[in-house]
């Protein structure tokens, strides 16, 4: 979170003899493992200038360098994707046999269908804010929330979305309960 040190230490190893796709590839995972949902460009930036670096080849191509490098060290910082795909992947490890839900399984044959695949699925764009609430989870995981979006950038309107969805649950909830 400094453009000056990250500027300074990228003209060092540029300098130094580094070859710049070093650098592009830590790039490249800070953006996703530092950065993250805080701002999802940072990503699309880091692998456009690596991809920018290709097409001019040094001297030009050290100017996506710097904008890369520029941009990552003032975006807001979050590793929430990282902290819910390490929680995601500990469940899936500890329930390795939990069942897909009957409803959002795929029912492309009769048999399926008969079943129960597919029963009272809710297609989500036939609601007006195209949104219905609905369980993903197997039934062990019931309620089990892996990503907690962070205060800034992009994850300050993700908060905020699912804020409004659990009220559309509970609300949704309440309807269903005499």
């Amino acid at each position: 979170s400094d453009p000056q040190g990250a500027l300074y230490w990228m003209a060092r190893m540029l300098d130094g003899g580094e070859d710049p796709m070093t650098l592009f590839r830590r790039a490249i995972a800070m953006s996703a493992e530092d950065i993250g949902l805080a701002d999802p460009n940072a990503l699309l930036i880091a692998v456009a200038a690596r991809d920018a670096f290709h097409m001019l080849g040094p001297p030009e191509g050290y100017l996506p360098l710097a904008e890369m490098t520029i941009y990552l060290a003032t975006a807001p910082k979050s590793n929430s994707a990282k902290v819910a795909l390490d929680g995601a992947l500990s469940a899936a490890r500890e329930t390795p046999a939990a069942p897909v839900p009957l409803h959002i399984r795929n029912a492309p044959t009769g048999l399926m269908k008969e079943l129960g695949y597919g029963a009272g699925y809710r297609y989500a764009h036939v609601s007006p804010d195209a949104y219905l609430p609905q369980e993903y989870l197997p039934d062990e995981l019931r309620g089990t929330a892996f990503y907690a979006p962070g205060p800034f950038g992009y994850e300050k309107k993700v908060a905020e979305r699912l804020e409004w969805w659990e009220k559309r649950r509970e609300e949704e909830k309440g309807k269903s309960e005499p």
